[in-house]
């Protein structure tokens, strides 16, 4: 595996062809783009989603080319602050192209899962997204290995299977 750039990462989000699939595993994530919005929103201050735009600027674009984004979100119930932040936006996401999908921890409990957060775009390259505890980015590992591809495939598959829409999850 190589470690690799946030750009680097970035430049797969308008290369693929096909594809990219996103598992989420943890509570709760502190990248660096997100903690002042966060903080906003647990101080009961207003905040706008502008920051986001680039975002779906891209999953919008790459959707009216006919690519998908798909998302599963593992996640503990109930639910963490964090993600209960994550969710009152999460139809702004979806509206963009994304589909994603919601699956509480309880439901995973038979599958077999990377020990990281992934995205695999392709079926061909993943790229696993290394946390430090308090949720910033420490590392993103690329590889086109067709073990992890398929591990990873594998699990996303499985845990897509479980899962409910963002419309229909209801935090529990």
């Amino acid at each position: 595996m190589e470690s690799i750039s946030y750009e680097s990462l970035a430049s797969l989000f308008s290369s693929f062809r096909q594809e990219a699939l996103h598992l989420e595993m943890r509570d709760s994530y502190g990248t660096s783009a997100e903690i002042p919005h966060f903080a906003r929103w647990q101080a009961g201050e207003p905040d706008d989603t502008e920051w986001l735009q680039p975002w779906f600027d891209t999953v919008r674009d790459a959707s009216r080319a006919g690519k998908v984004f798909r998302r599963a979100r593992i996640i503990s119930e109930p639910i963490s602050e964090y993600q209960q932040w994550v969710l009152k936006d999460s139809h702004l996401y979806v509206e963009a192209g994304e589909d994603i999908r919601w699956v509480p921890r309880a439901r995973v409990s038979t599958i077999a899962l990377p020990g990281n957060d992934f995205w695999l775009f392709d079926n061909e390259i993943v790229v696993f997204l290394i946390f430090a505890a308090g949720g910033l980015v420490v590392d993103r590992q690329k590889t086109r290995d067709p073990y992890a591809v398929n591990l990873c495939r594998a699990a996303f598959d499985a845990v897509w299977e479980l899962s409910i829409t963002d419309r229909e999850y209801k935090a529990g």
